[in-house]
């Protein structure tokens, strides 16, 4: 349902100390609303969720309660609205507000807010974020402690003049960080005296432009950092304790991407000082409810570890230390919100085997990880008893570009860590997100890494190793695979009377469960597999059918029947499994595939990689002349933000003609011919990934 009244629905105070919460609103979307759903109505709990008008139809909304709008777009900013989220915990009478991650998560005003508005912030005290918040005042804080921190120059209102001086005394190479932020935005590396000046002033501007607070501090640069962090627990009695630690330095550009519980650089003796360590920093603030500490360790002394921050939330990668304790910390953090004293003690906590967690991320790695999204046309989760899936996307829902990337993230736990990295490469390679590009295929490759297999890792491995990771093509395979599953789409549309709506075709006698794919209508209709298509695959002599088909640059003619090609594919090989699944034996490896057949596209995913074909029934422009294609396509979905070229305006090679953002990422679409443009798209106009947004004229063409 939809609240729209005003007034409280139940009183937000009537709730006996102690006693668990009637109703909690998530103050999120995504993923983490769906994992805190799940939590509450494991323990009866009324769930309310909150969405603008670009999430109406997401999984969170639907699976909550109760579901309250909170506004139109820009949609990013009304979960940032902590007025909307107030009214919409009183008009469902919600008692809690649960924040999640990002967004309201760690906004000591939101904290403060609800507090006057007299319903429970499930997280720590404003004071404690307000400390934590600030890089500089939480290294102050946790000193107190005797919590190690890295060397460096961390105090309020510090100058570049006395940066420089007391940098100049310490020695190089260090890092700069602005205090007010995080994320990788701010901080450079110099490596030498003479560059620190310039880093100064870029690293304020951008501190400045990103947290409207233009405060930095410096620290010493460990060569081989490896980012590792300890979880903790506190309630409102005085107990803290905390569950292990999660190795998280298979980072790019300081954001994670792969992370796992435990690390497997630490020895008993460090892990129990570093959590140790990490208790103390939550004494130092009277902190409460669930909270990570991270710690940054040179590889090269992993018995060293020094303070980094203090995550006052909940965290992404929270997963990996349920599996190997068994403890839901959503769960924990309910209780202790609600007043009650931790139900377990620093004993009861035990580190059973290893699990790792891989972030699904809607960006293309293969593209310089261009941002991508749009609609989910199939999407396969994977399954197993070591398999846990969080996830928000489902097929046939579309995914916008106002919020963070993140889709999904797929966890696994073994009896130690080999075992649970073979898990996650397996369960990575049965996931398939069809519709847009994902980075699924860049964490299998990284997984893969010897470095990676050894746990010999670091911050930096990920912008060492990028570049040179060889992602798949289409090959004569997949060509084939393409057009045998054209054809069998064919054969069911010409079964089908397209004015019945779309009823299904028989499963073949003795073919098993139908292959799903879509007819040139676009209507879902359930097949059995390529023998069923009228094309020509037959018993006997086959009628010959061949299509020319697309994938990226390459085009290929492919003869799926008769005396064949080198791609032709034996009918045994392929084997339908239903739901747009079936097997193919590739090398003699039976391999698990989904499919998708949408008029005269297809899409195929296999093993994380997403090869995309259509059907090229002429040479497409620019097709002789490589990268001089007149056309400018949207290399994402975003908004046109600017076109420096006008329409009817001549541009050279390399002009910028037209700019797209998306998710706080610009891409300049540039000239590739000489010529007069002709623009399809204005500033303000809502495109999708291959929209094309200009098209230019060639001077060659006009002569």
């Amino acid at each position: 349902m939809t609240a729209t009244t005003t007034e409280p629905l139940a009183s937000t105070t009537n709730r006996a100390p102690g006693s668990m919460f009637d109703t909690v609103l998530i103050a999120n979307r995504g993923e983490i609303a769906c994992r805190i759903i799940e939590t509450l109505r494991e323990l009866g709990v009324r769930s309310v969720a909150v969405y603008s008008d670009a999430d109406a139809g997401s999984r969170h909304v639907t699976l909550a309660d109760v579901a309250v709008r909170i506004g139109p777009a820009p949609a990013a900013q009304r979960y940032l609205d902590i007025e909307a989220v107030i009214g919409a915990a009183r008009a469902t009478g919600a008692q809690a507000i649960h924040p999640g991650y990002g967004f309201l998560a760690e906004n000591a005003e939101f904290a403060r807010a609800c507090e006057t508005a007299g319903i429970v912030f499930i997280g720590p005290t404003a004071e404690a974020i307000d400390v934590m918040g600030d890089k500089i005042s939480a290294k102050t804080a946790v000193a107190t402690r005797d919590v190690p921190t890295v060397p460096g120059i961390a105090r309020p209102g510090l100058t570049d003049a006395e940066l420089i001086a007391e940098s100049d005394a310490g020695g190089y190479p260090l890092l700069i960080k602005p205090s007010a932020g995080g994320g990788g935005k701010g901080m450079h590396v110099v490596e030498r005296s003479e560059d620190l000046p310039a880093a100064l002033a870029a690293a304020r501007r951008e501190a400045a432009a990103s947290f409207g607070n233009d405060e930095l501090f410096v620290e010493r640069y460990l060569t081989t950092p490896r980012h590792i962090e300890v979880q903790v627990l506190a309630d409102a009695h005085g107990s803290i304790i905390h569950l292990g630690e999660r190795e998280c330095s298979l980072q790019r550009r300081h954001q994670k991407v792969i992370e796992e519980a435990p690390s497997p650089l630490l020895d008993d003796a460090t892990r129990d000082a570093i959590g140790q360590a990490a208790i103390e920093t939550a004494r130092s603030v009277g902190y409460r409810g669930a909270g990570t500490v991270e710690f940054i360790v040179e590889a090269t002394r992993p018995d060293e570890f020094f303070f980094m921050e203090m995550n006052t939330r909940l965290q992404v990668e929270h997963p990996v230390t349920e599996e190997i304790t068994g403890v839901d910390l959503v769960a924990e953090q309910l209780r202790i919100a609600a007043g009650q004293p931790l139900s377990l003690e620093q004993d009861d906590i035990v580190l059973t085997g290893h699990s790792i967690e891989a972030r699904v991320y809607a960006e293309d790695p293969a593209a310089g990880f261009l941002p991508t999204g749009g609609f989910v046309q199939h999407v396969t989760h994977p399954t197993g008893d070591d398999v846990r899936v969080d996830t928000a996307i489902a097929s046939g829902l579309t995914v916008s570009i106002d919020y963070d990337p993140m889709l999904a993230k797929i966890i696994t736990w073994g009896e130690n860590r080999e075992a649970a990295r073979r898990s996650l490469v397996r369960a990575l390679n049965d996931t398939a997100v069809i519709g847009f590009a994902t980075n699924l295929e860049f964490m299998r490759l990284l997984l893969e890494l010897p470095e990676v297999v050894e746990g010999d890792l670091d911050t930096g491995l990920i912008g060492r190793v990028q570049d040179s990771l060889s992602y798949a093509v289409a090959g004569d395979r997949e060509f084939a695979e393409a057009a045998l599953l054209l054809e069998t789409a064919a054969g069911a549309a010409s079964d089908v009377d397209a004015g019945a709506g779309g009823a299904d075709v028989g499963t073949h006698a003795g073919a098993g469960a139908g292959l799903t794919v879509s007819s040139s209508a676009g209507t879902q209709r359930a097949l059995t597999g390529p023998w069923a298509g009228r094309g020509g695959w037959r018993l006997g002599t086959p009628a010959p059918t061949t299509y020319r088909l697309r994938a990226g640059d390459d085009t290929r003619e492919v003869e799926i029947a008769g005396a064949g090609t080198g791609a032709r594919i034996p009918r045994d090989e392929v084997r339908p499994l239903g739901d747009h699944r079936y097997t193919t034996v590739v090398d003699g490896v039976t391999r698990t595939v989904t499919a998708v057949v949408r008029g005269e596209t297809v899409s195929i995913a296999r093993d994380g990689a997403l090869f995309e074909f259509t059907v090229a029934c002429e040479t497409h422009a620019g097709d002789e002349a490589g990268s001089n294609d007149p056309r400018l396509e949207s290399p994402m979905p975003g908004t046109v933000v600017l076109a420096p070229a006008a329409n009817g305006s001549h541009v050279e090679v390399g002009d910028p003609v037209i700019v797209v953002e998306a998710m706080k990422m610009e891409h300049v679409l540039r000239a590739t011919v000489a010529g007069t443009v002709s623009l399809q798209a204005s500033v303000g106009d809502q495109v999708t990934r291959g929209q094309t947004l200009a098209t230019i004229e060639s001077d060659e063409g006009a002569a």
